[in-house]
């Protein structure tokens, strides 16, 4: 490679990345300053306690998911607008809307039920009820949610990153007043963040909509709701189950070490200080999960078009500008660990517990930011399989169980689950790099191909903008 064509690469993967993780910090940012100002409420420990159980229930049994299905269209969308096949990327992207809205309803049933689902895996009973009253405002949020992931995702791989962020940056800022709002000025208290929450992700779907529905930018990719979307779930969904578990065995594993924080000794502070550095690692880490996205997108638009040796290029590069992110944002939290805290809570125990473990954070995300590249990499590739099954073995084989070891058996408590997780995070790296020399570039090129021009000979039906319908033109349309 030559010194041009590294640096023209590398302007592509930030111009691509820097917007996305900003706008994945916006989002993931709503559910964390919603956290923020319950913490300062007065004699707030206990309700505190109680809305981070809540938050990180609701990322396990919900967000996270939402995530994880919606991550498929990084591997359908990429491949289809690298091979110029624009009609599909719509077509996919409704098939994914509808396949996670009718997700969200058995999830929406489980979340009436936190409660006794908290107290039977042995929850303190008082944080349980807080969790529960909580969790059930944020059930609309999570429609939207859903929405907005789908989204996401069909404008990120058409490389339309600005009006995203710009739509983030919006619904963030009126979050922050609403919240305020709601918590302070209103007899909901800590059930007026969840309110906030949910509305700020109406409007973020409901002005992406809009974008979508007007802008001259989308008028090839999206073309009225087509009855296609109702066709090929299944090929769908076997991607999209993989995708979901890469994606959400990860987040799991330290929402489960959340839980068995409530089980420590003095279980409200352990909550407290361990949910604010998870909390403290989901922020920083969309920044790594942005450029990952980046990532994906240029791979899989390299393999869509066929072009294999470009994709390994790309992931080349890619690893430099990861290692060199992570090393920043470590040295940041560092630097802030003894203010950090103030941020989340007025308890001066809360902050000192969570000052003494940030450095550990820190050098988890060093190593995070290199297994984020990999995954992206395995998205954009469409291998999620893998990537699950690696992501299984080396979580909840090495990663859980030593962090339990080192947390109850050798009382370490929450620095015990960091420093568990941070050698799981080792040997994921590890072996990931190994898989990534063994792969067939050339095979790859091949499946996209193969993936992008799979056609079906039908009539399609797709409603335009005005009302009218489209009948009797018969299209290839790409699914898989």
């Amino acid at each position: 490679m030559e010194v041009g064509d590294v640096l023209d690469e590398m302007k592509r993967q930030l111009k691509l990345g820097l917007p996305i993780s900003f706008t994945n910090v916006l989002n993931t940012s709503l559910l964390f300053v919603s956290l923020m100002f319950v913490g300062h409420l007065s004699d707030s420990e206990h309700v505190f306690a109680g809305t981070a159980l809540a938050t990180s229930f609701s990322f396990v049994t919900g967000f996270s998911i939402m995530v994880g299905l919606s991550s498929a269209l990084d591997t359908f969308c990429g491949q289809a607008f690298g091979a110029k096949e624009e009609a599909s990327v719509g077509v996919h992207t409704q098939r994914a809307m509808l396949v996670l809205i009718t997700i969200c309803v058995p999830v929406s049933v489980m979340w009436n039920f936190t409660e006794p689902i908290l107290i039977f895996i042995r929850q303190n009973r008082d944080v349980s009820t807080e969790a529960a009253s909580y969790i059930r405002w944020l059930i609309p949020g999570l429609f939207g949610y859903a929405l907005v992931q789908c989204q996401t995702k069909f404008l990120n791989n058409q490389r339309v990153v600005i009006p995203l962020m710009l739509s983030s940056l919006i619904c963030s800022v009126l979050n922050v007043p609403l919240c305020w709002l709601l918590v302070f000025k209103s007899p909901f208290a800590n059930k007026g963040a969840a309110m906030a929450l949910s509305i700020s992700y109406w409007f973020n779907a409901i002005f992406l909509a809009l974008y979508i529905r007007f802008s001259h930018t989308c008028k090839a990719t999206w073309k009225g709701f087509s009855r296609d979307a109702f066709h090929h779930v299944s090929q769908f969904l076997k991607l999209a189950a993989s995708s979901a578990l890469m994606l959400c065995l990860r987040f799991w594993s330290l929402e489960l070490l959340v839980l068995l924080s409530g089980i420590l000794p003095d279980p409200k502070l352990e909550t407290s200080a361990f949910s604010i550095t998870r909390n403290t690692s989901a922020i920083v880490t969309m920044i790594a999960f942005g450029l990952s996205s980046s990532v994906s997108i240029r791979v899989s638009n390299e393999l869509g078009a066929g072009r294999p040796k470009e994709a390994r290029k790309v992931i080349l590069i890619a690893l430099f500008i990861a290692t060199s992110e992570g090393l920043s944002m470590s040295l940041l939290l560092v630097l802030l660990r003894n203010i950090w805290g103030k941020l989340y809570s007025n308890e001066t125990k809360v902050v000192k517990y969570v000052a003494n473990i940030l450095p550990l954070v820190a050098i988890c995300h060093i190593v995070d930011s290199i297994q984020c590249l990999f995954s992206g990499t395995l998205r954009g590739c469409g291998l999620q399989k893998k990537g699950a099954i690696i992501i299984l073995g080396t979580t909840y084989i090495i990663g859980v169980p030593l962090s339990v070891v080192l947390g109850f058996v050798v009382h370490m408590r929450a620095k015990g689950f960091w420093i568990g997780f941070i050698i799981a995070l080792c040997v994921q790296d590890l072996i990931f790099g190994m898989a990534f020399l063994c792969i067939d570039w050339e095979n790859l090129a091949a499946k996209a191909k193969e993936r992008v021009h799979i056609s079906i000979s039908q009539k399609e039906n797709v409603y335009n903008r005005e009302g009218e319908t489209d009948i009797g033109q018969l299209q290839g349309i790409r699914s898989t």
